[in-house]
């Protein structure tokens, strides 16, 4: 994975200098149409970086030679909300045809998601270009399950260079949005196959659960996955501490020895938290797969090109 050096913030300030303000407009919209929107897009930053790095190979629809990404398992029924990404891919290039790459797109999306809920803002590194193919196989390998505990996330962020601080804020991202029953029926009726709730959650929430959640629901079925699903703060960590995490992988943040400590701090310290998601989000948007890529025209589909000239891009 090459690593971001060719990224600065600016990167369009003179091709194309409304980039940003015409995004988070675009983005403004979706919060005031549908709340969760915003959460949806976000979370894209994170499920595209991980694949190959930050190139929006996670946008690009399935064609009959490439099964791309958005029916891997971590994002089939999971991922929504691409048309917001749409609408500001469209209104960028009415702006400026050609230039700003859907995956500058994401990290600017996921950014203004984070700040018009309440959350920091911060200055994004752009000069992404978009991959040419996707690949549903590594989404699959790569992608963590919600059932996932925190030893395996901490592997994983590391292969990433990303440390546990990163890993514990970054799923502080969960601040906002909701999840499936699908993701939390495991928990609720048979935790590492004991025929049982898994024993940290809190009694009254659990009671919660299983109304929202009973074993013949429709299992996408939402639930808030903090107290607060509007508002990007740290009541998900304050969540954590009293055994009310919606998802596995967020409740083993607490239980877990390495993780705990971040937990509890960032449950104390809004700004601290505030201060390392950003640090975490520069972070891995700055991988990078170096690979050739493009500015496609269409988020959802690499532009047409001759075949001799692939070669050369």
């Amino acid at each position: 994975m090459a690593s971001g050096a060719q990224l600065r913030p600016g990167y369009y300030s003179e091709t194309c200098p409304k980039a940003e303000f015409i995004v988070r407009d675009v983005m403004k919209k979706a919060l005031l149409r549908e709340p969760r929107s915003v959460a949806s897009v976000m979370r894209f930053q994170f499920h595209d970086c991980f694949v190959e790095g930050c190139d929006a190979s996670m946008l690009l629809d399935d064609t009959p030679n490439m099964l791309g990404e958005k029916l891997a398992l971590a994002n089939i029924n999971s991922l929504r909300s691409y048309e917001v990404v749409d609408e500001a891919k469209e209104a960028v290039e009415k702006a400026c045809p050609g230039v700003v790459s859907c995956a500058d797109i994401l990290i600017m999306a996921a950014r203004d998601a984070v700040a018009l809920t309440g959350g920091p803002d911060w200055q994004v590194k752009l000069g992404r270009l978009d991959s040419l193919t996707a690949s549903q196989e590594l989404s699959n390998e790569i992608m963590p399950s919600p059932r996932s505990n925190a030893s395996y996330l901490i592997d994983l962020f590391q292969k990433y260079n990303l440390s546990i601080k990163d890993l514990v804020a970054l799923s502080g991202s969960h601040s906002i949005g909701q999840g499936r029953c699908f993701s939390i029926m495991f928990r609720l009726y048979n935790q590492s196959g004991t025929g049982k709730a898994d024993p940290a959650i809190e009694p009254c929430f659990r009671e919660k659960l299983y109304k929202l959640c009973p074993v013949s629901v429709d299992q996408n079925v939402t639930g808030n996955l903090d107290a607060t699903p509007r508002i990007f703060d740290n009541q998900y960590f304050k969540d954590l501490v009293s055994g009310r995490g919606f998802l596995n992988s967020d409740q083993t943040l607490f239980t877990f020895a390495q993780t705990r400590p971040f937990v509890k701090k960032f449950s104390e310290d809004q700004k601290g938290f505030f201060e390392a998601f950003v640090e975490g989000m520069i972070k891995m948007g700055d991988l990078l797969s170096g690979k050739p890529g493009e500015i496609r025209r269409n988020c959802r589909v690499a532009n047409r090109r001759p075949v001799e000239k692939l070669s050369e891009s």
